[in-house]
């Protein structure tokens, strides 16, 4: 059995790269796509074209986003973006972290999707949406979610799936706990049984993940810049009852309109 040596990179962006579109099927992300894509539409104060992904990971939502805008996208991994590259030759990939990365281009609607939960503190949250601000149009509108939160962190939550491709079959197990309720951080370990062809393997990995208030997150955003609209969103493939703030982000300026 082979694992991740402490604080080292998550493997499943490394090495376990591969096992991603196993476990995370491109056809789950259908739905989230035509909500963010008809939010976007719906909220936007201006005509939107053109859109920015960043921490876009294997590209699965791409797949669907690319039908109602021209897409750029970047991520961290280069693993990862090779998986992207290869569904959607036609969106252009690039390597950048959200924290750092300028590309000196405005886009007409800007997204960053669940890999805002490895922002680790708050200091690299607002450079995060801070990232997001420089890339957007005036008038345009972030897309983020808050999926884990302070008050409603549940230690010890875990998850089992079982997916399979060709000869390849993965039970993927998750395991999420905050060893200190006091700091930022939380684990997340992940167990990956690997069956081809009958034989197994059997494969861990680490994850840390950043956990704040929700009003951390909108007072971030605010003094980045934005004009903050907090939104419900109800998915078909979470549990019965759960819904995430989807965060709207307005960036306001003169050309803000029609």
């Amino acid at each position: 059995m082979k694992g991740s040596p402490q604080n080292a990179p998550p493997r499943l962006y490394g090495d376990l790269a591969w096992l991603w579109p196993i476990i995370s099927s491109v056809e789950d992300y259908s739905k989230e796509a035509e909500f963010f894509a008809r939010t976007i539409q719906e909220e936007s104060q201006v005509p939107v074209s053109t859109l920015l992904d960043i921490g876009c990971g294997g590209g699965h939502l791409d797949n669907y986003l690319k039908k109602h805008f021209q897409i750029t996208a970047a991520d961290i991994s280069e693993p990862m973006l090779e998986l992207a590259r290869m569904l959607n030759p036609e969106v252009v990939y690039l390597t950048g972290d959200m924290c750092t990365m300028r590309l000196g281009q405005l886009f007409d609607t800007v997204i960053i999707h669940d890999a805002i939960n490895y922002m680790l503190n708050p200091a690299d949250l607002k450079a995060a949406f801070q990232t997001a601000f420089e890339h957007l149009r005036p008038g345009g509108v972030f897309l983020t979610f808050v999926e884990v939160m302070t008050r409603s962190f549940q230690q010890n939550k875990t998850f089992v799936t079982s997916r399979s491709r060709g000869d390849t079959e993965v039970v993927f197990i998750e395991n999420y706990y905050d060893p200190d309720p006091h700091d930022t951080t939380y684990e997340g370990t992940y167990v990956y049984l690997i069956r081809q062809k009958g034989h197994l393997s059997v494969e861990t990995d680490r994850h840390l993940g950043g956990v704040f208030p929700l009003e951390t997150w909108r007072s971030l955003l605010k003094q980045v810049g934005f004009v903050v609209k907090q939104r419900e969103w109800k998915h078909s493939e979470f549990v019965e009852g759960k819904v995430l703030p989807l965060l709207v982000c307005t960036k306001p300026g003169e050309n803000a309109a029609y």
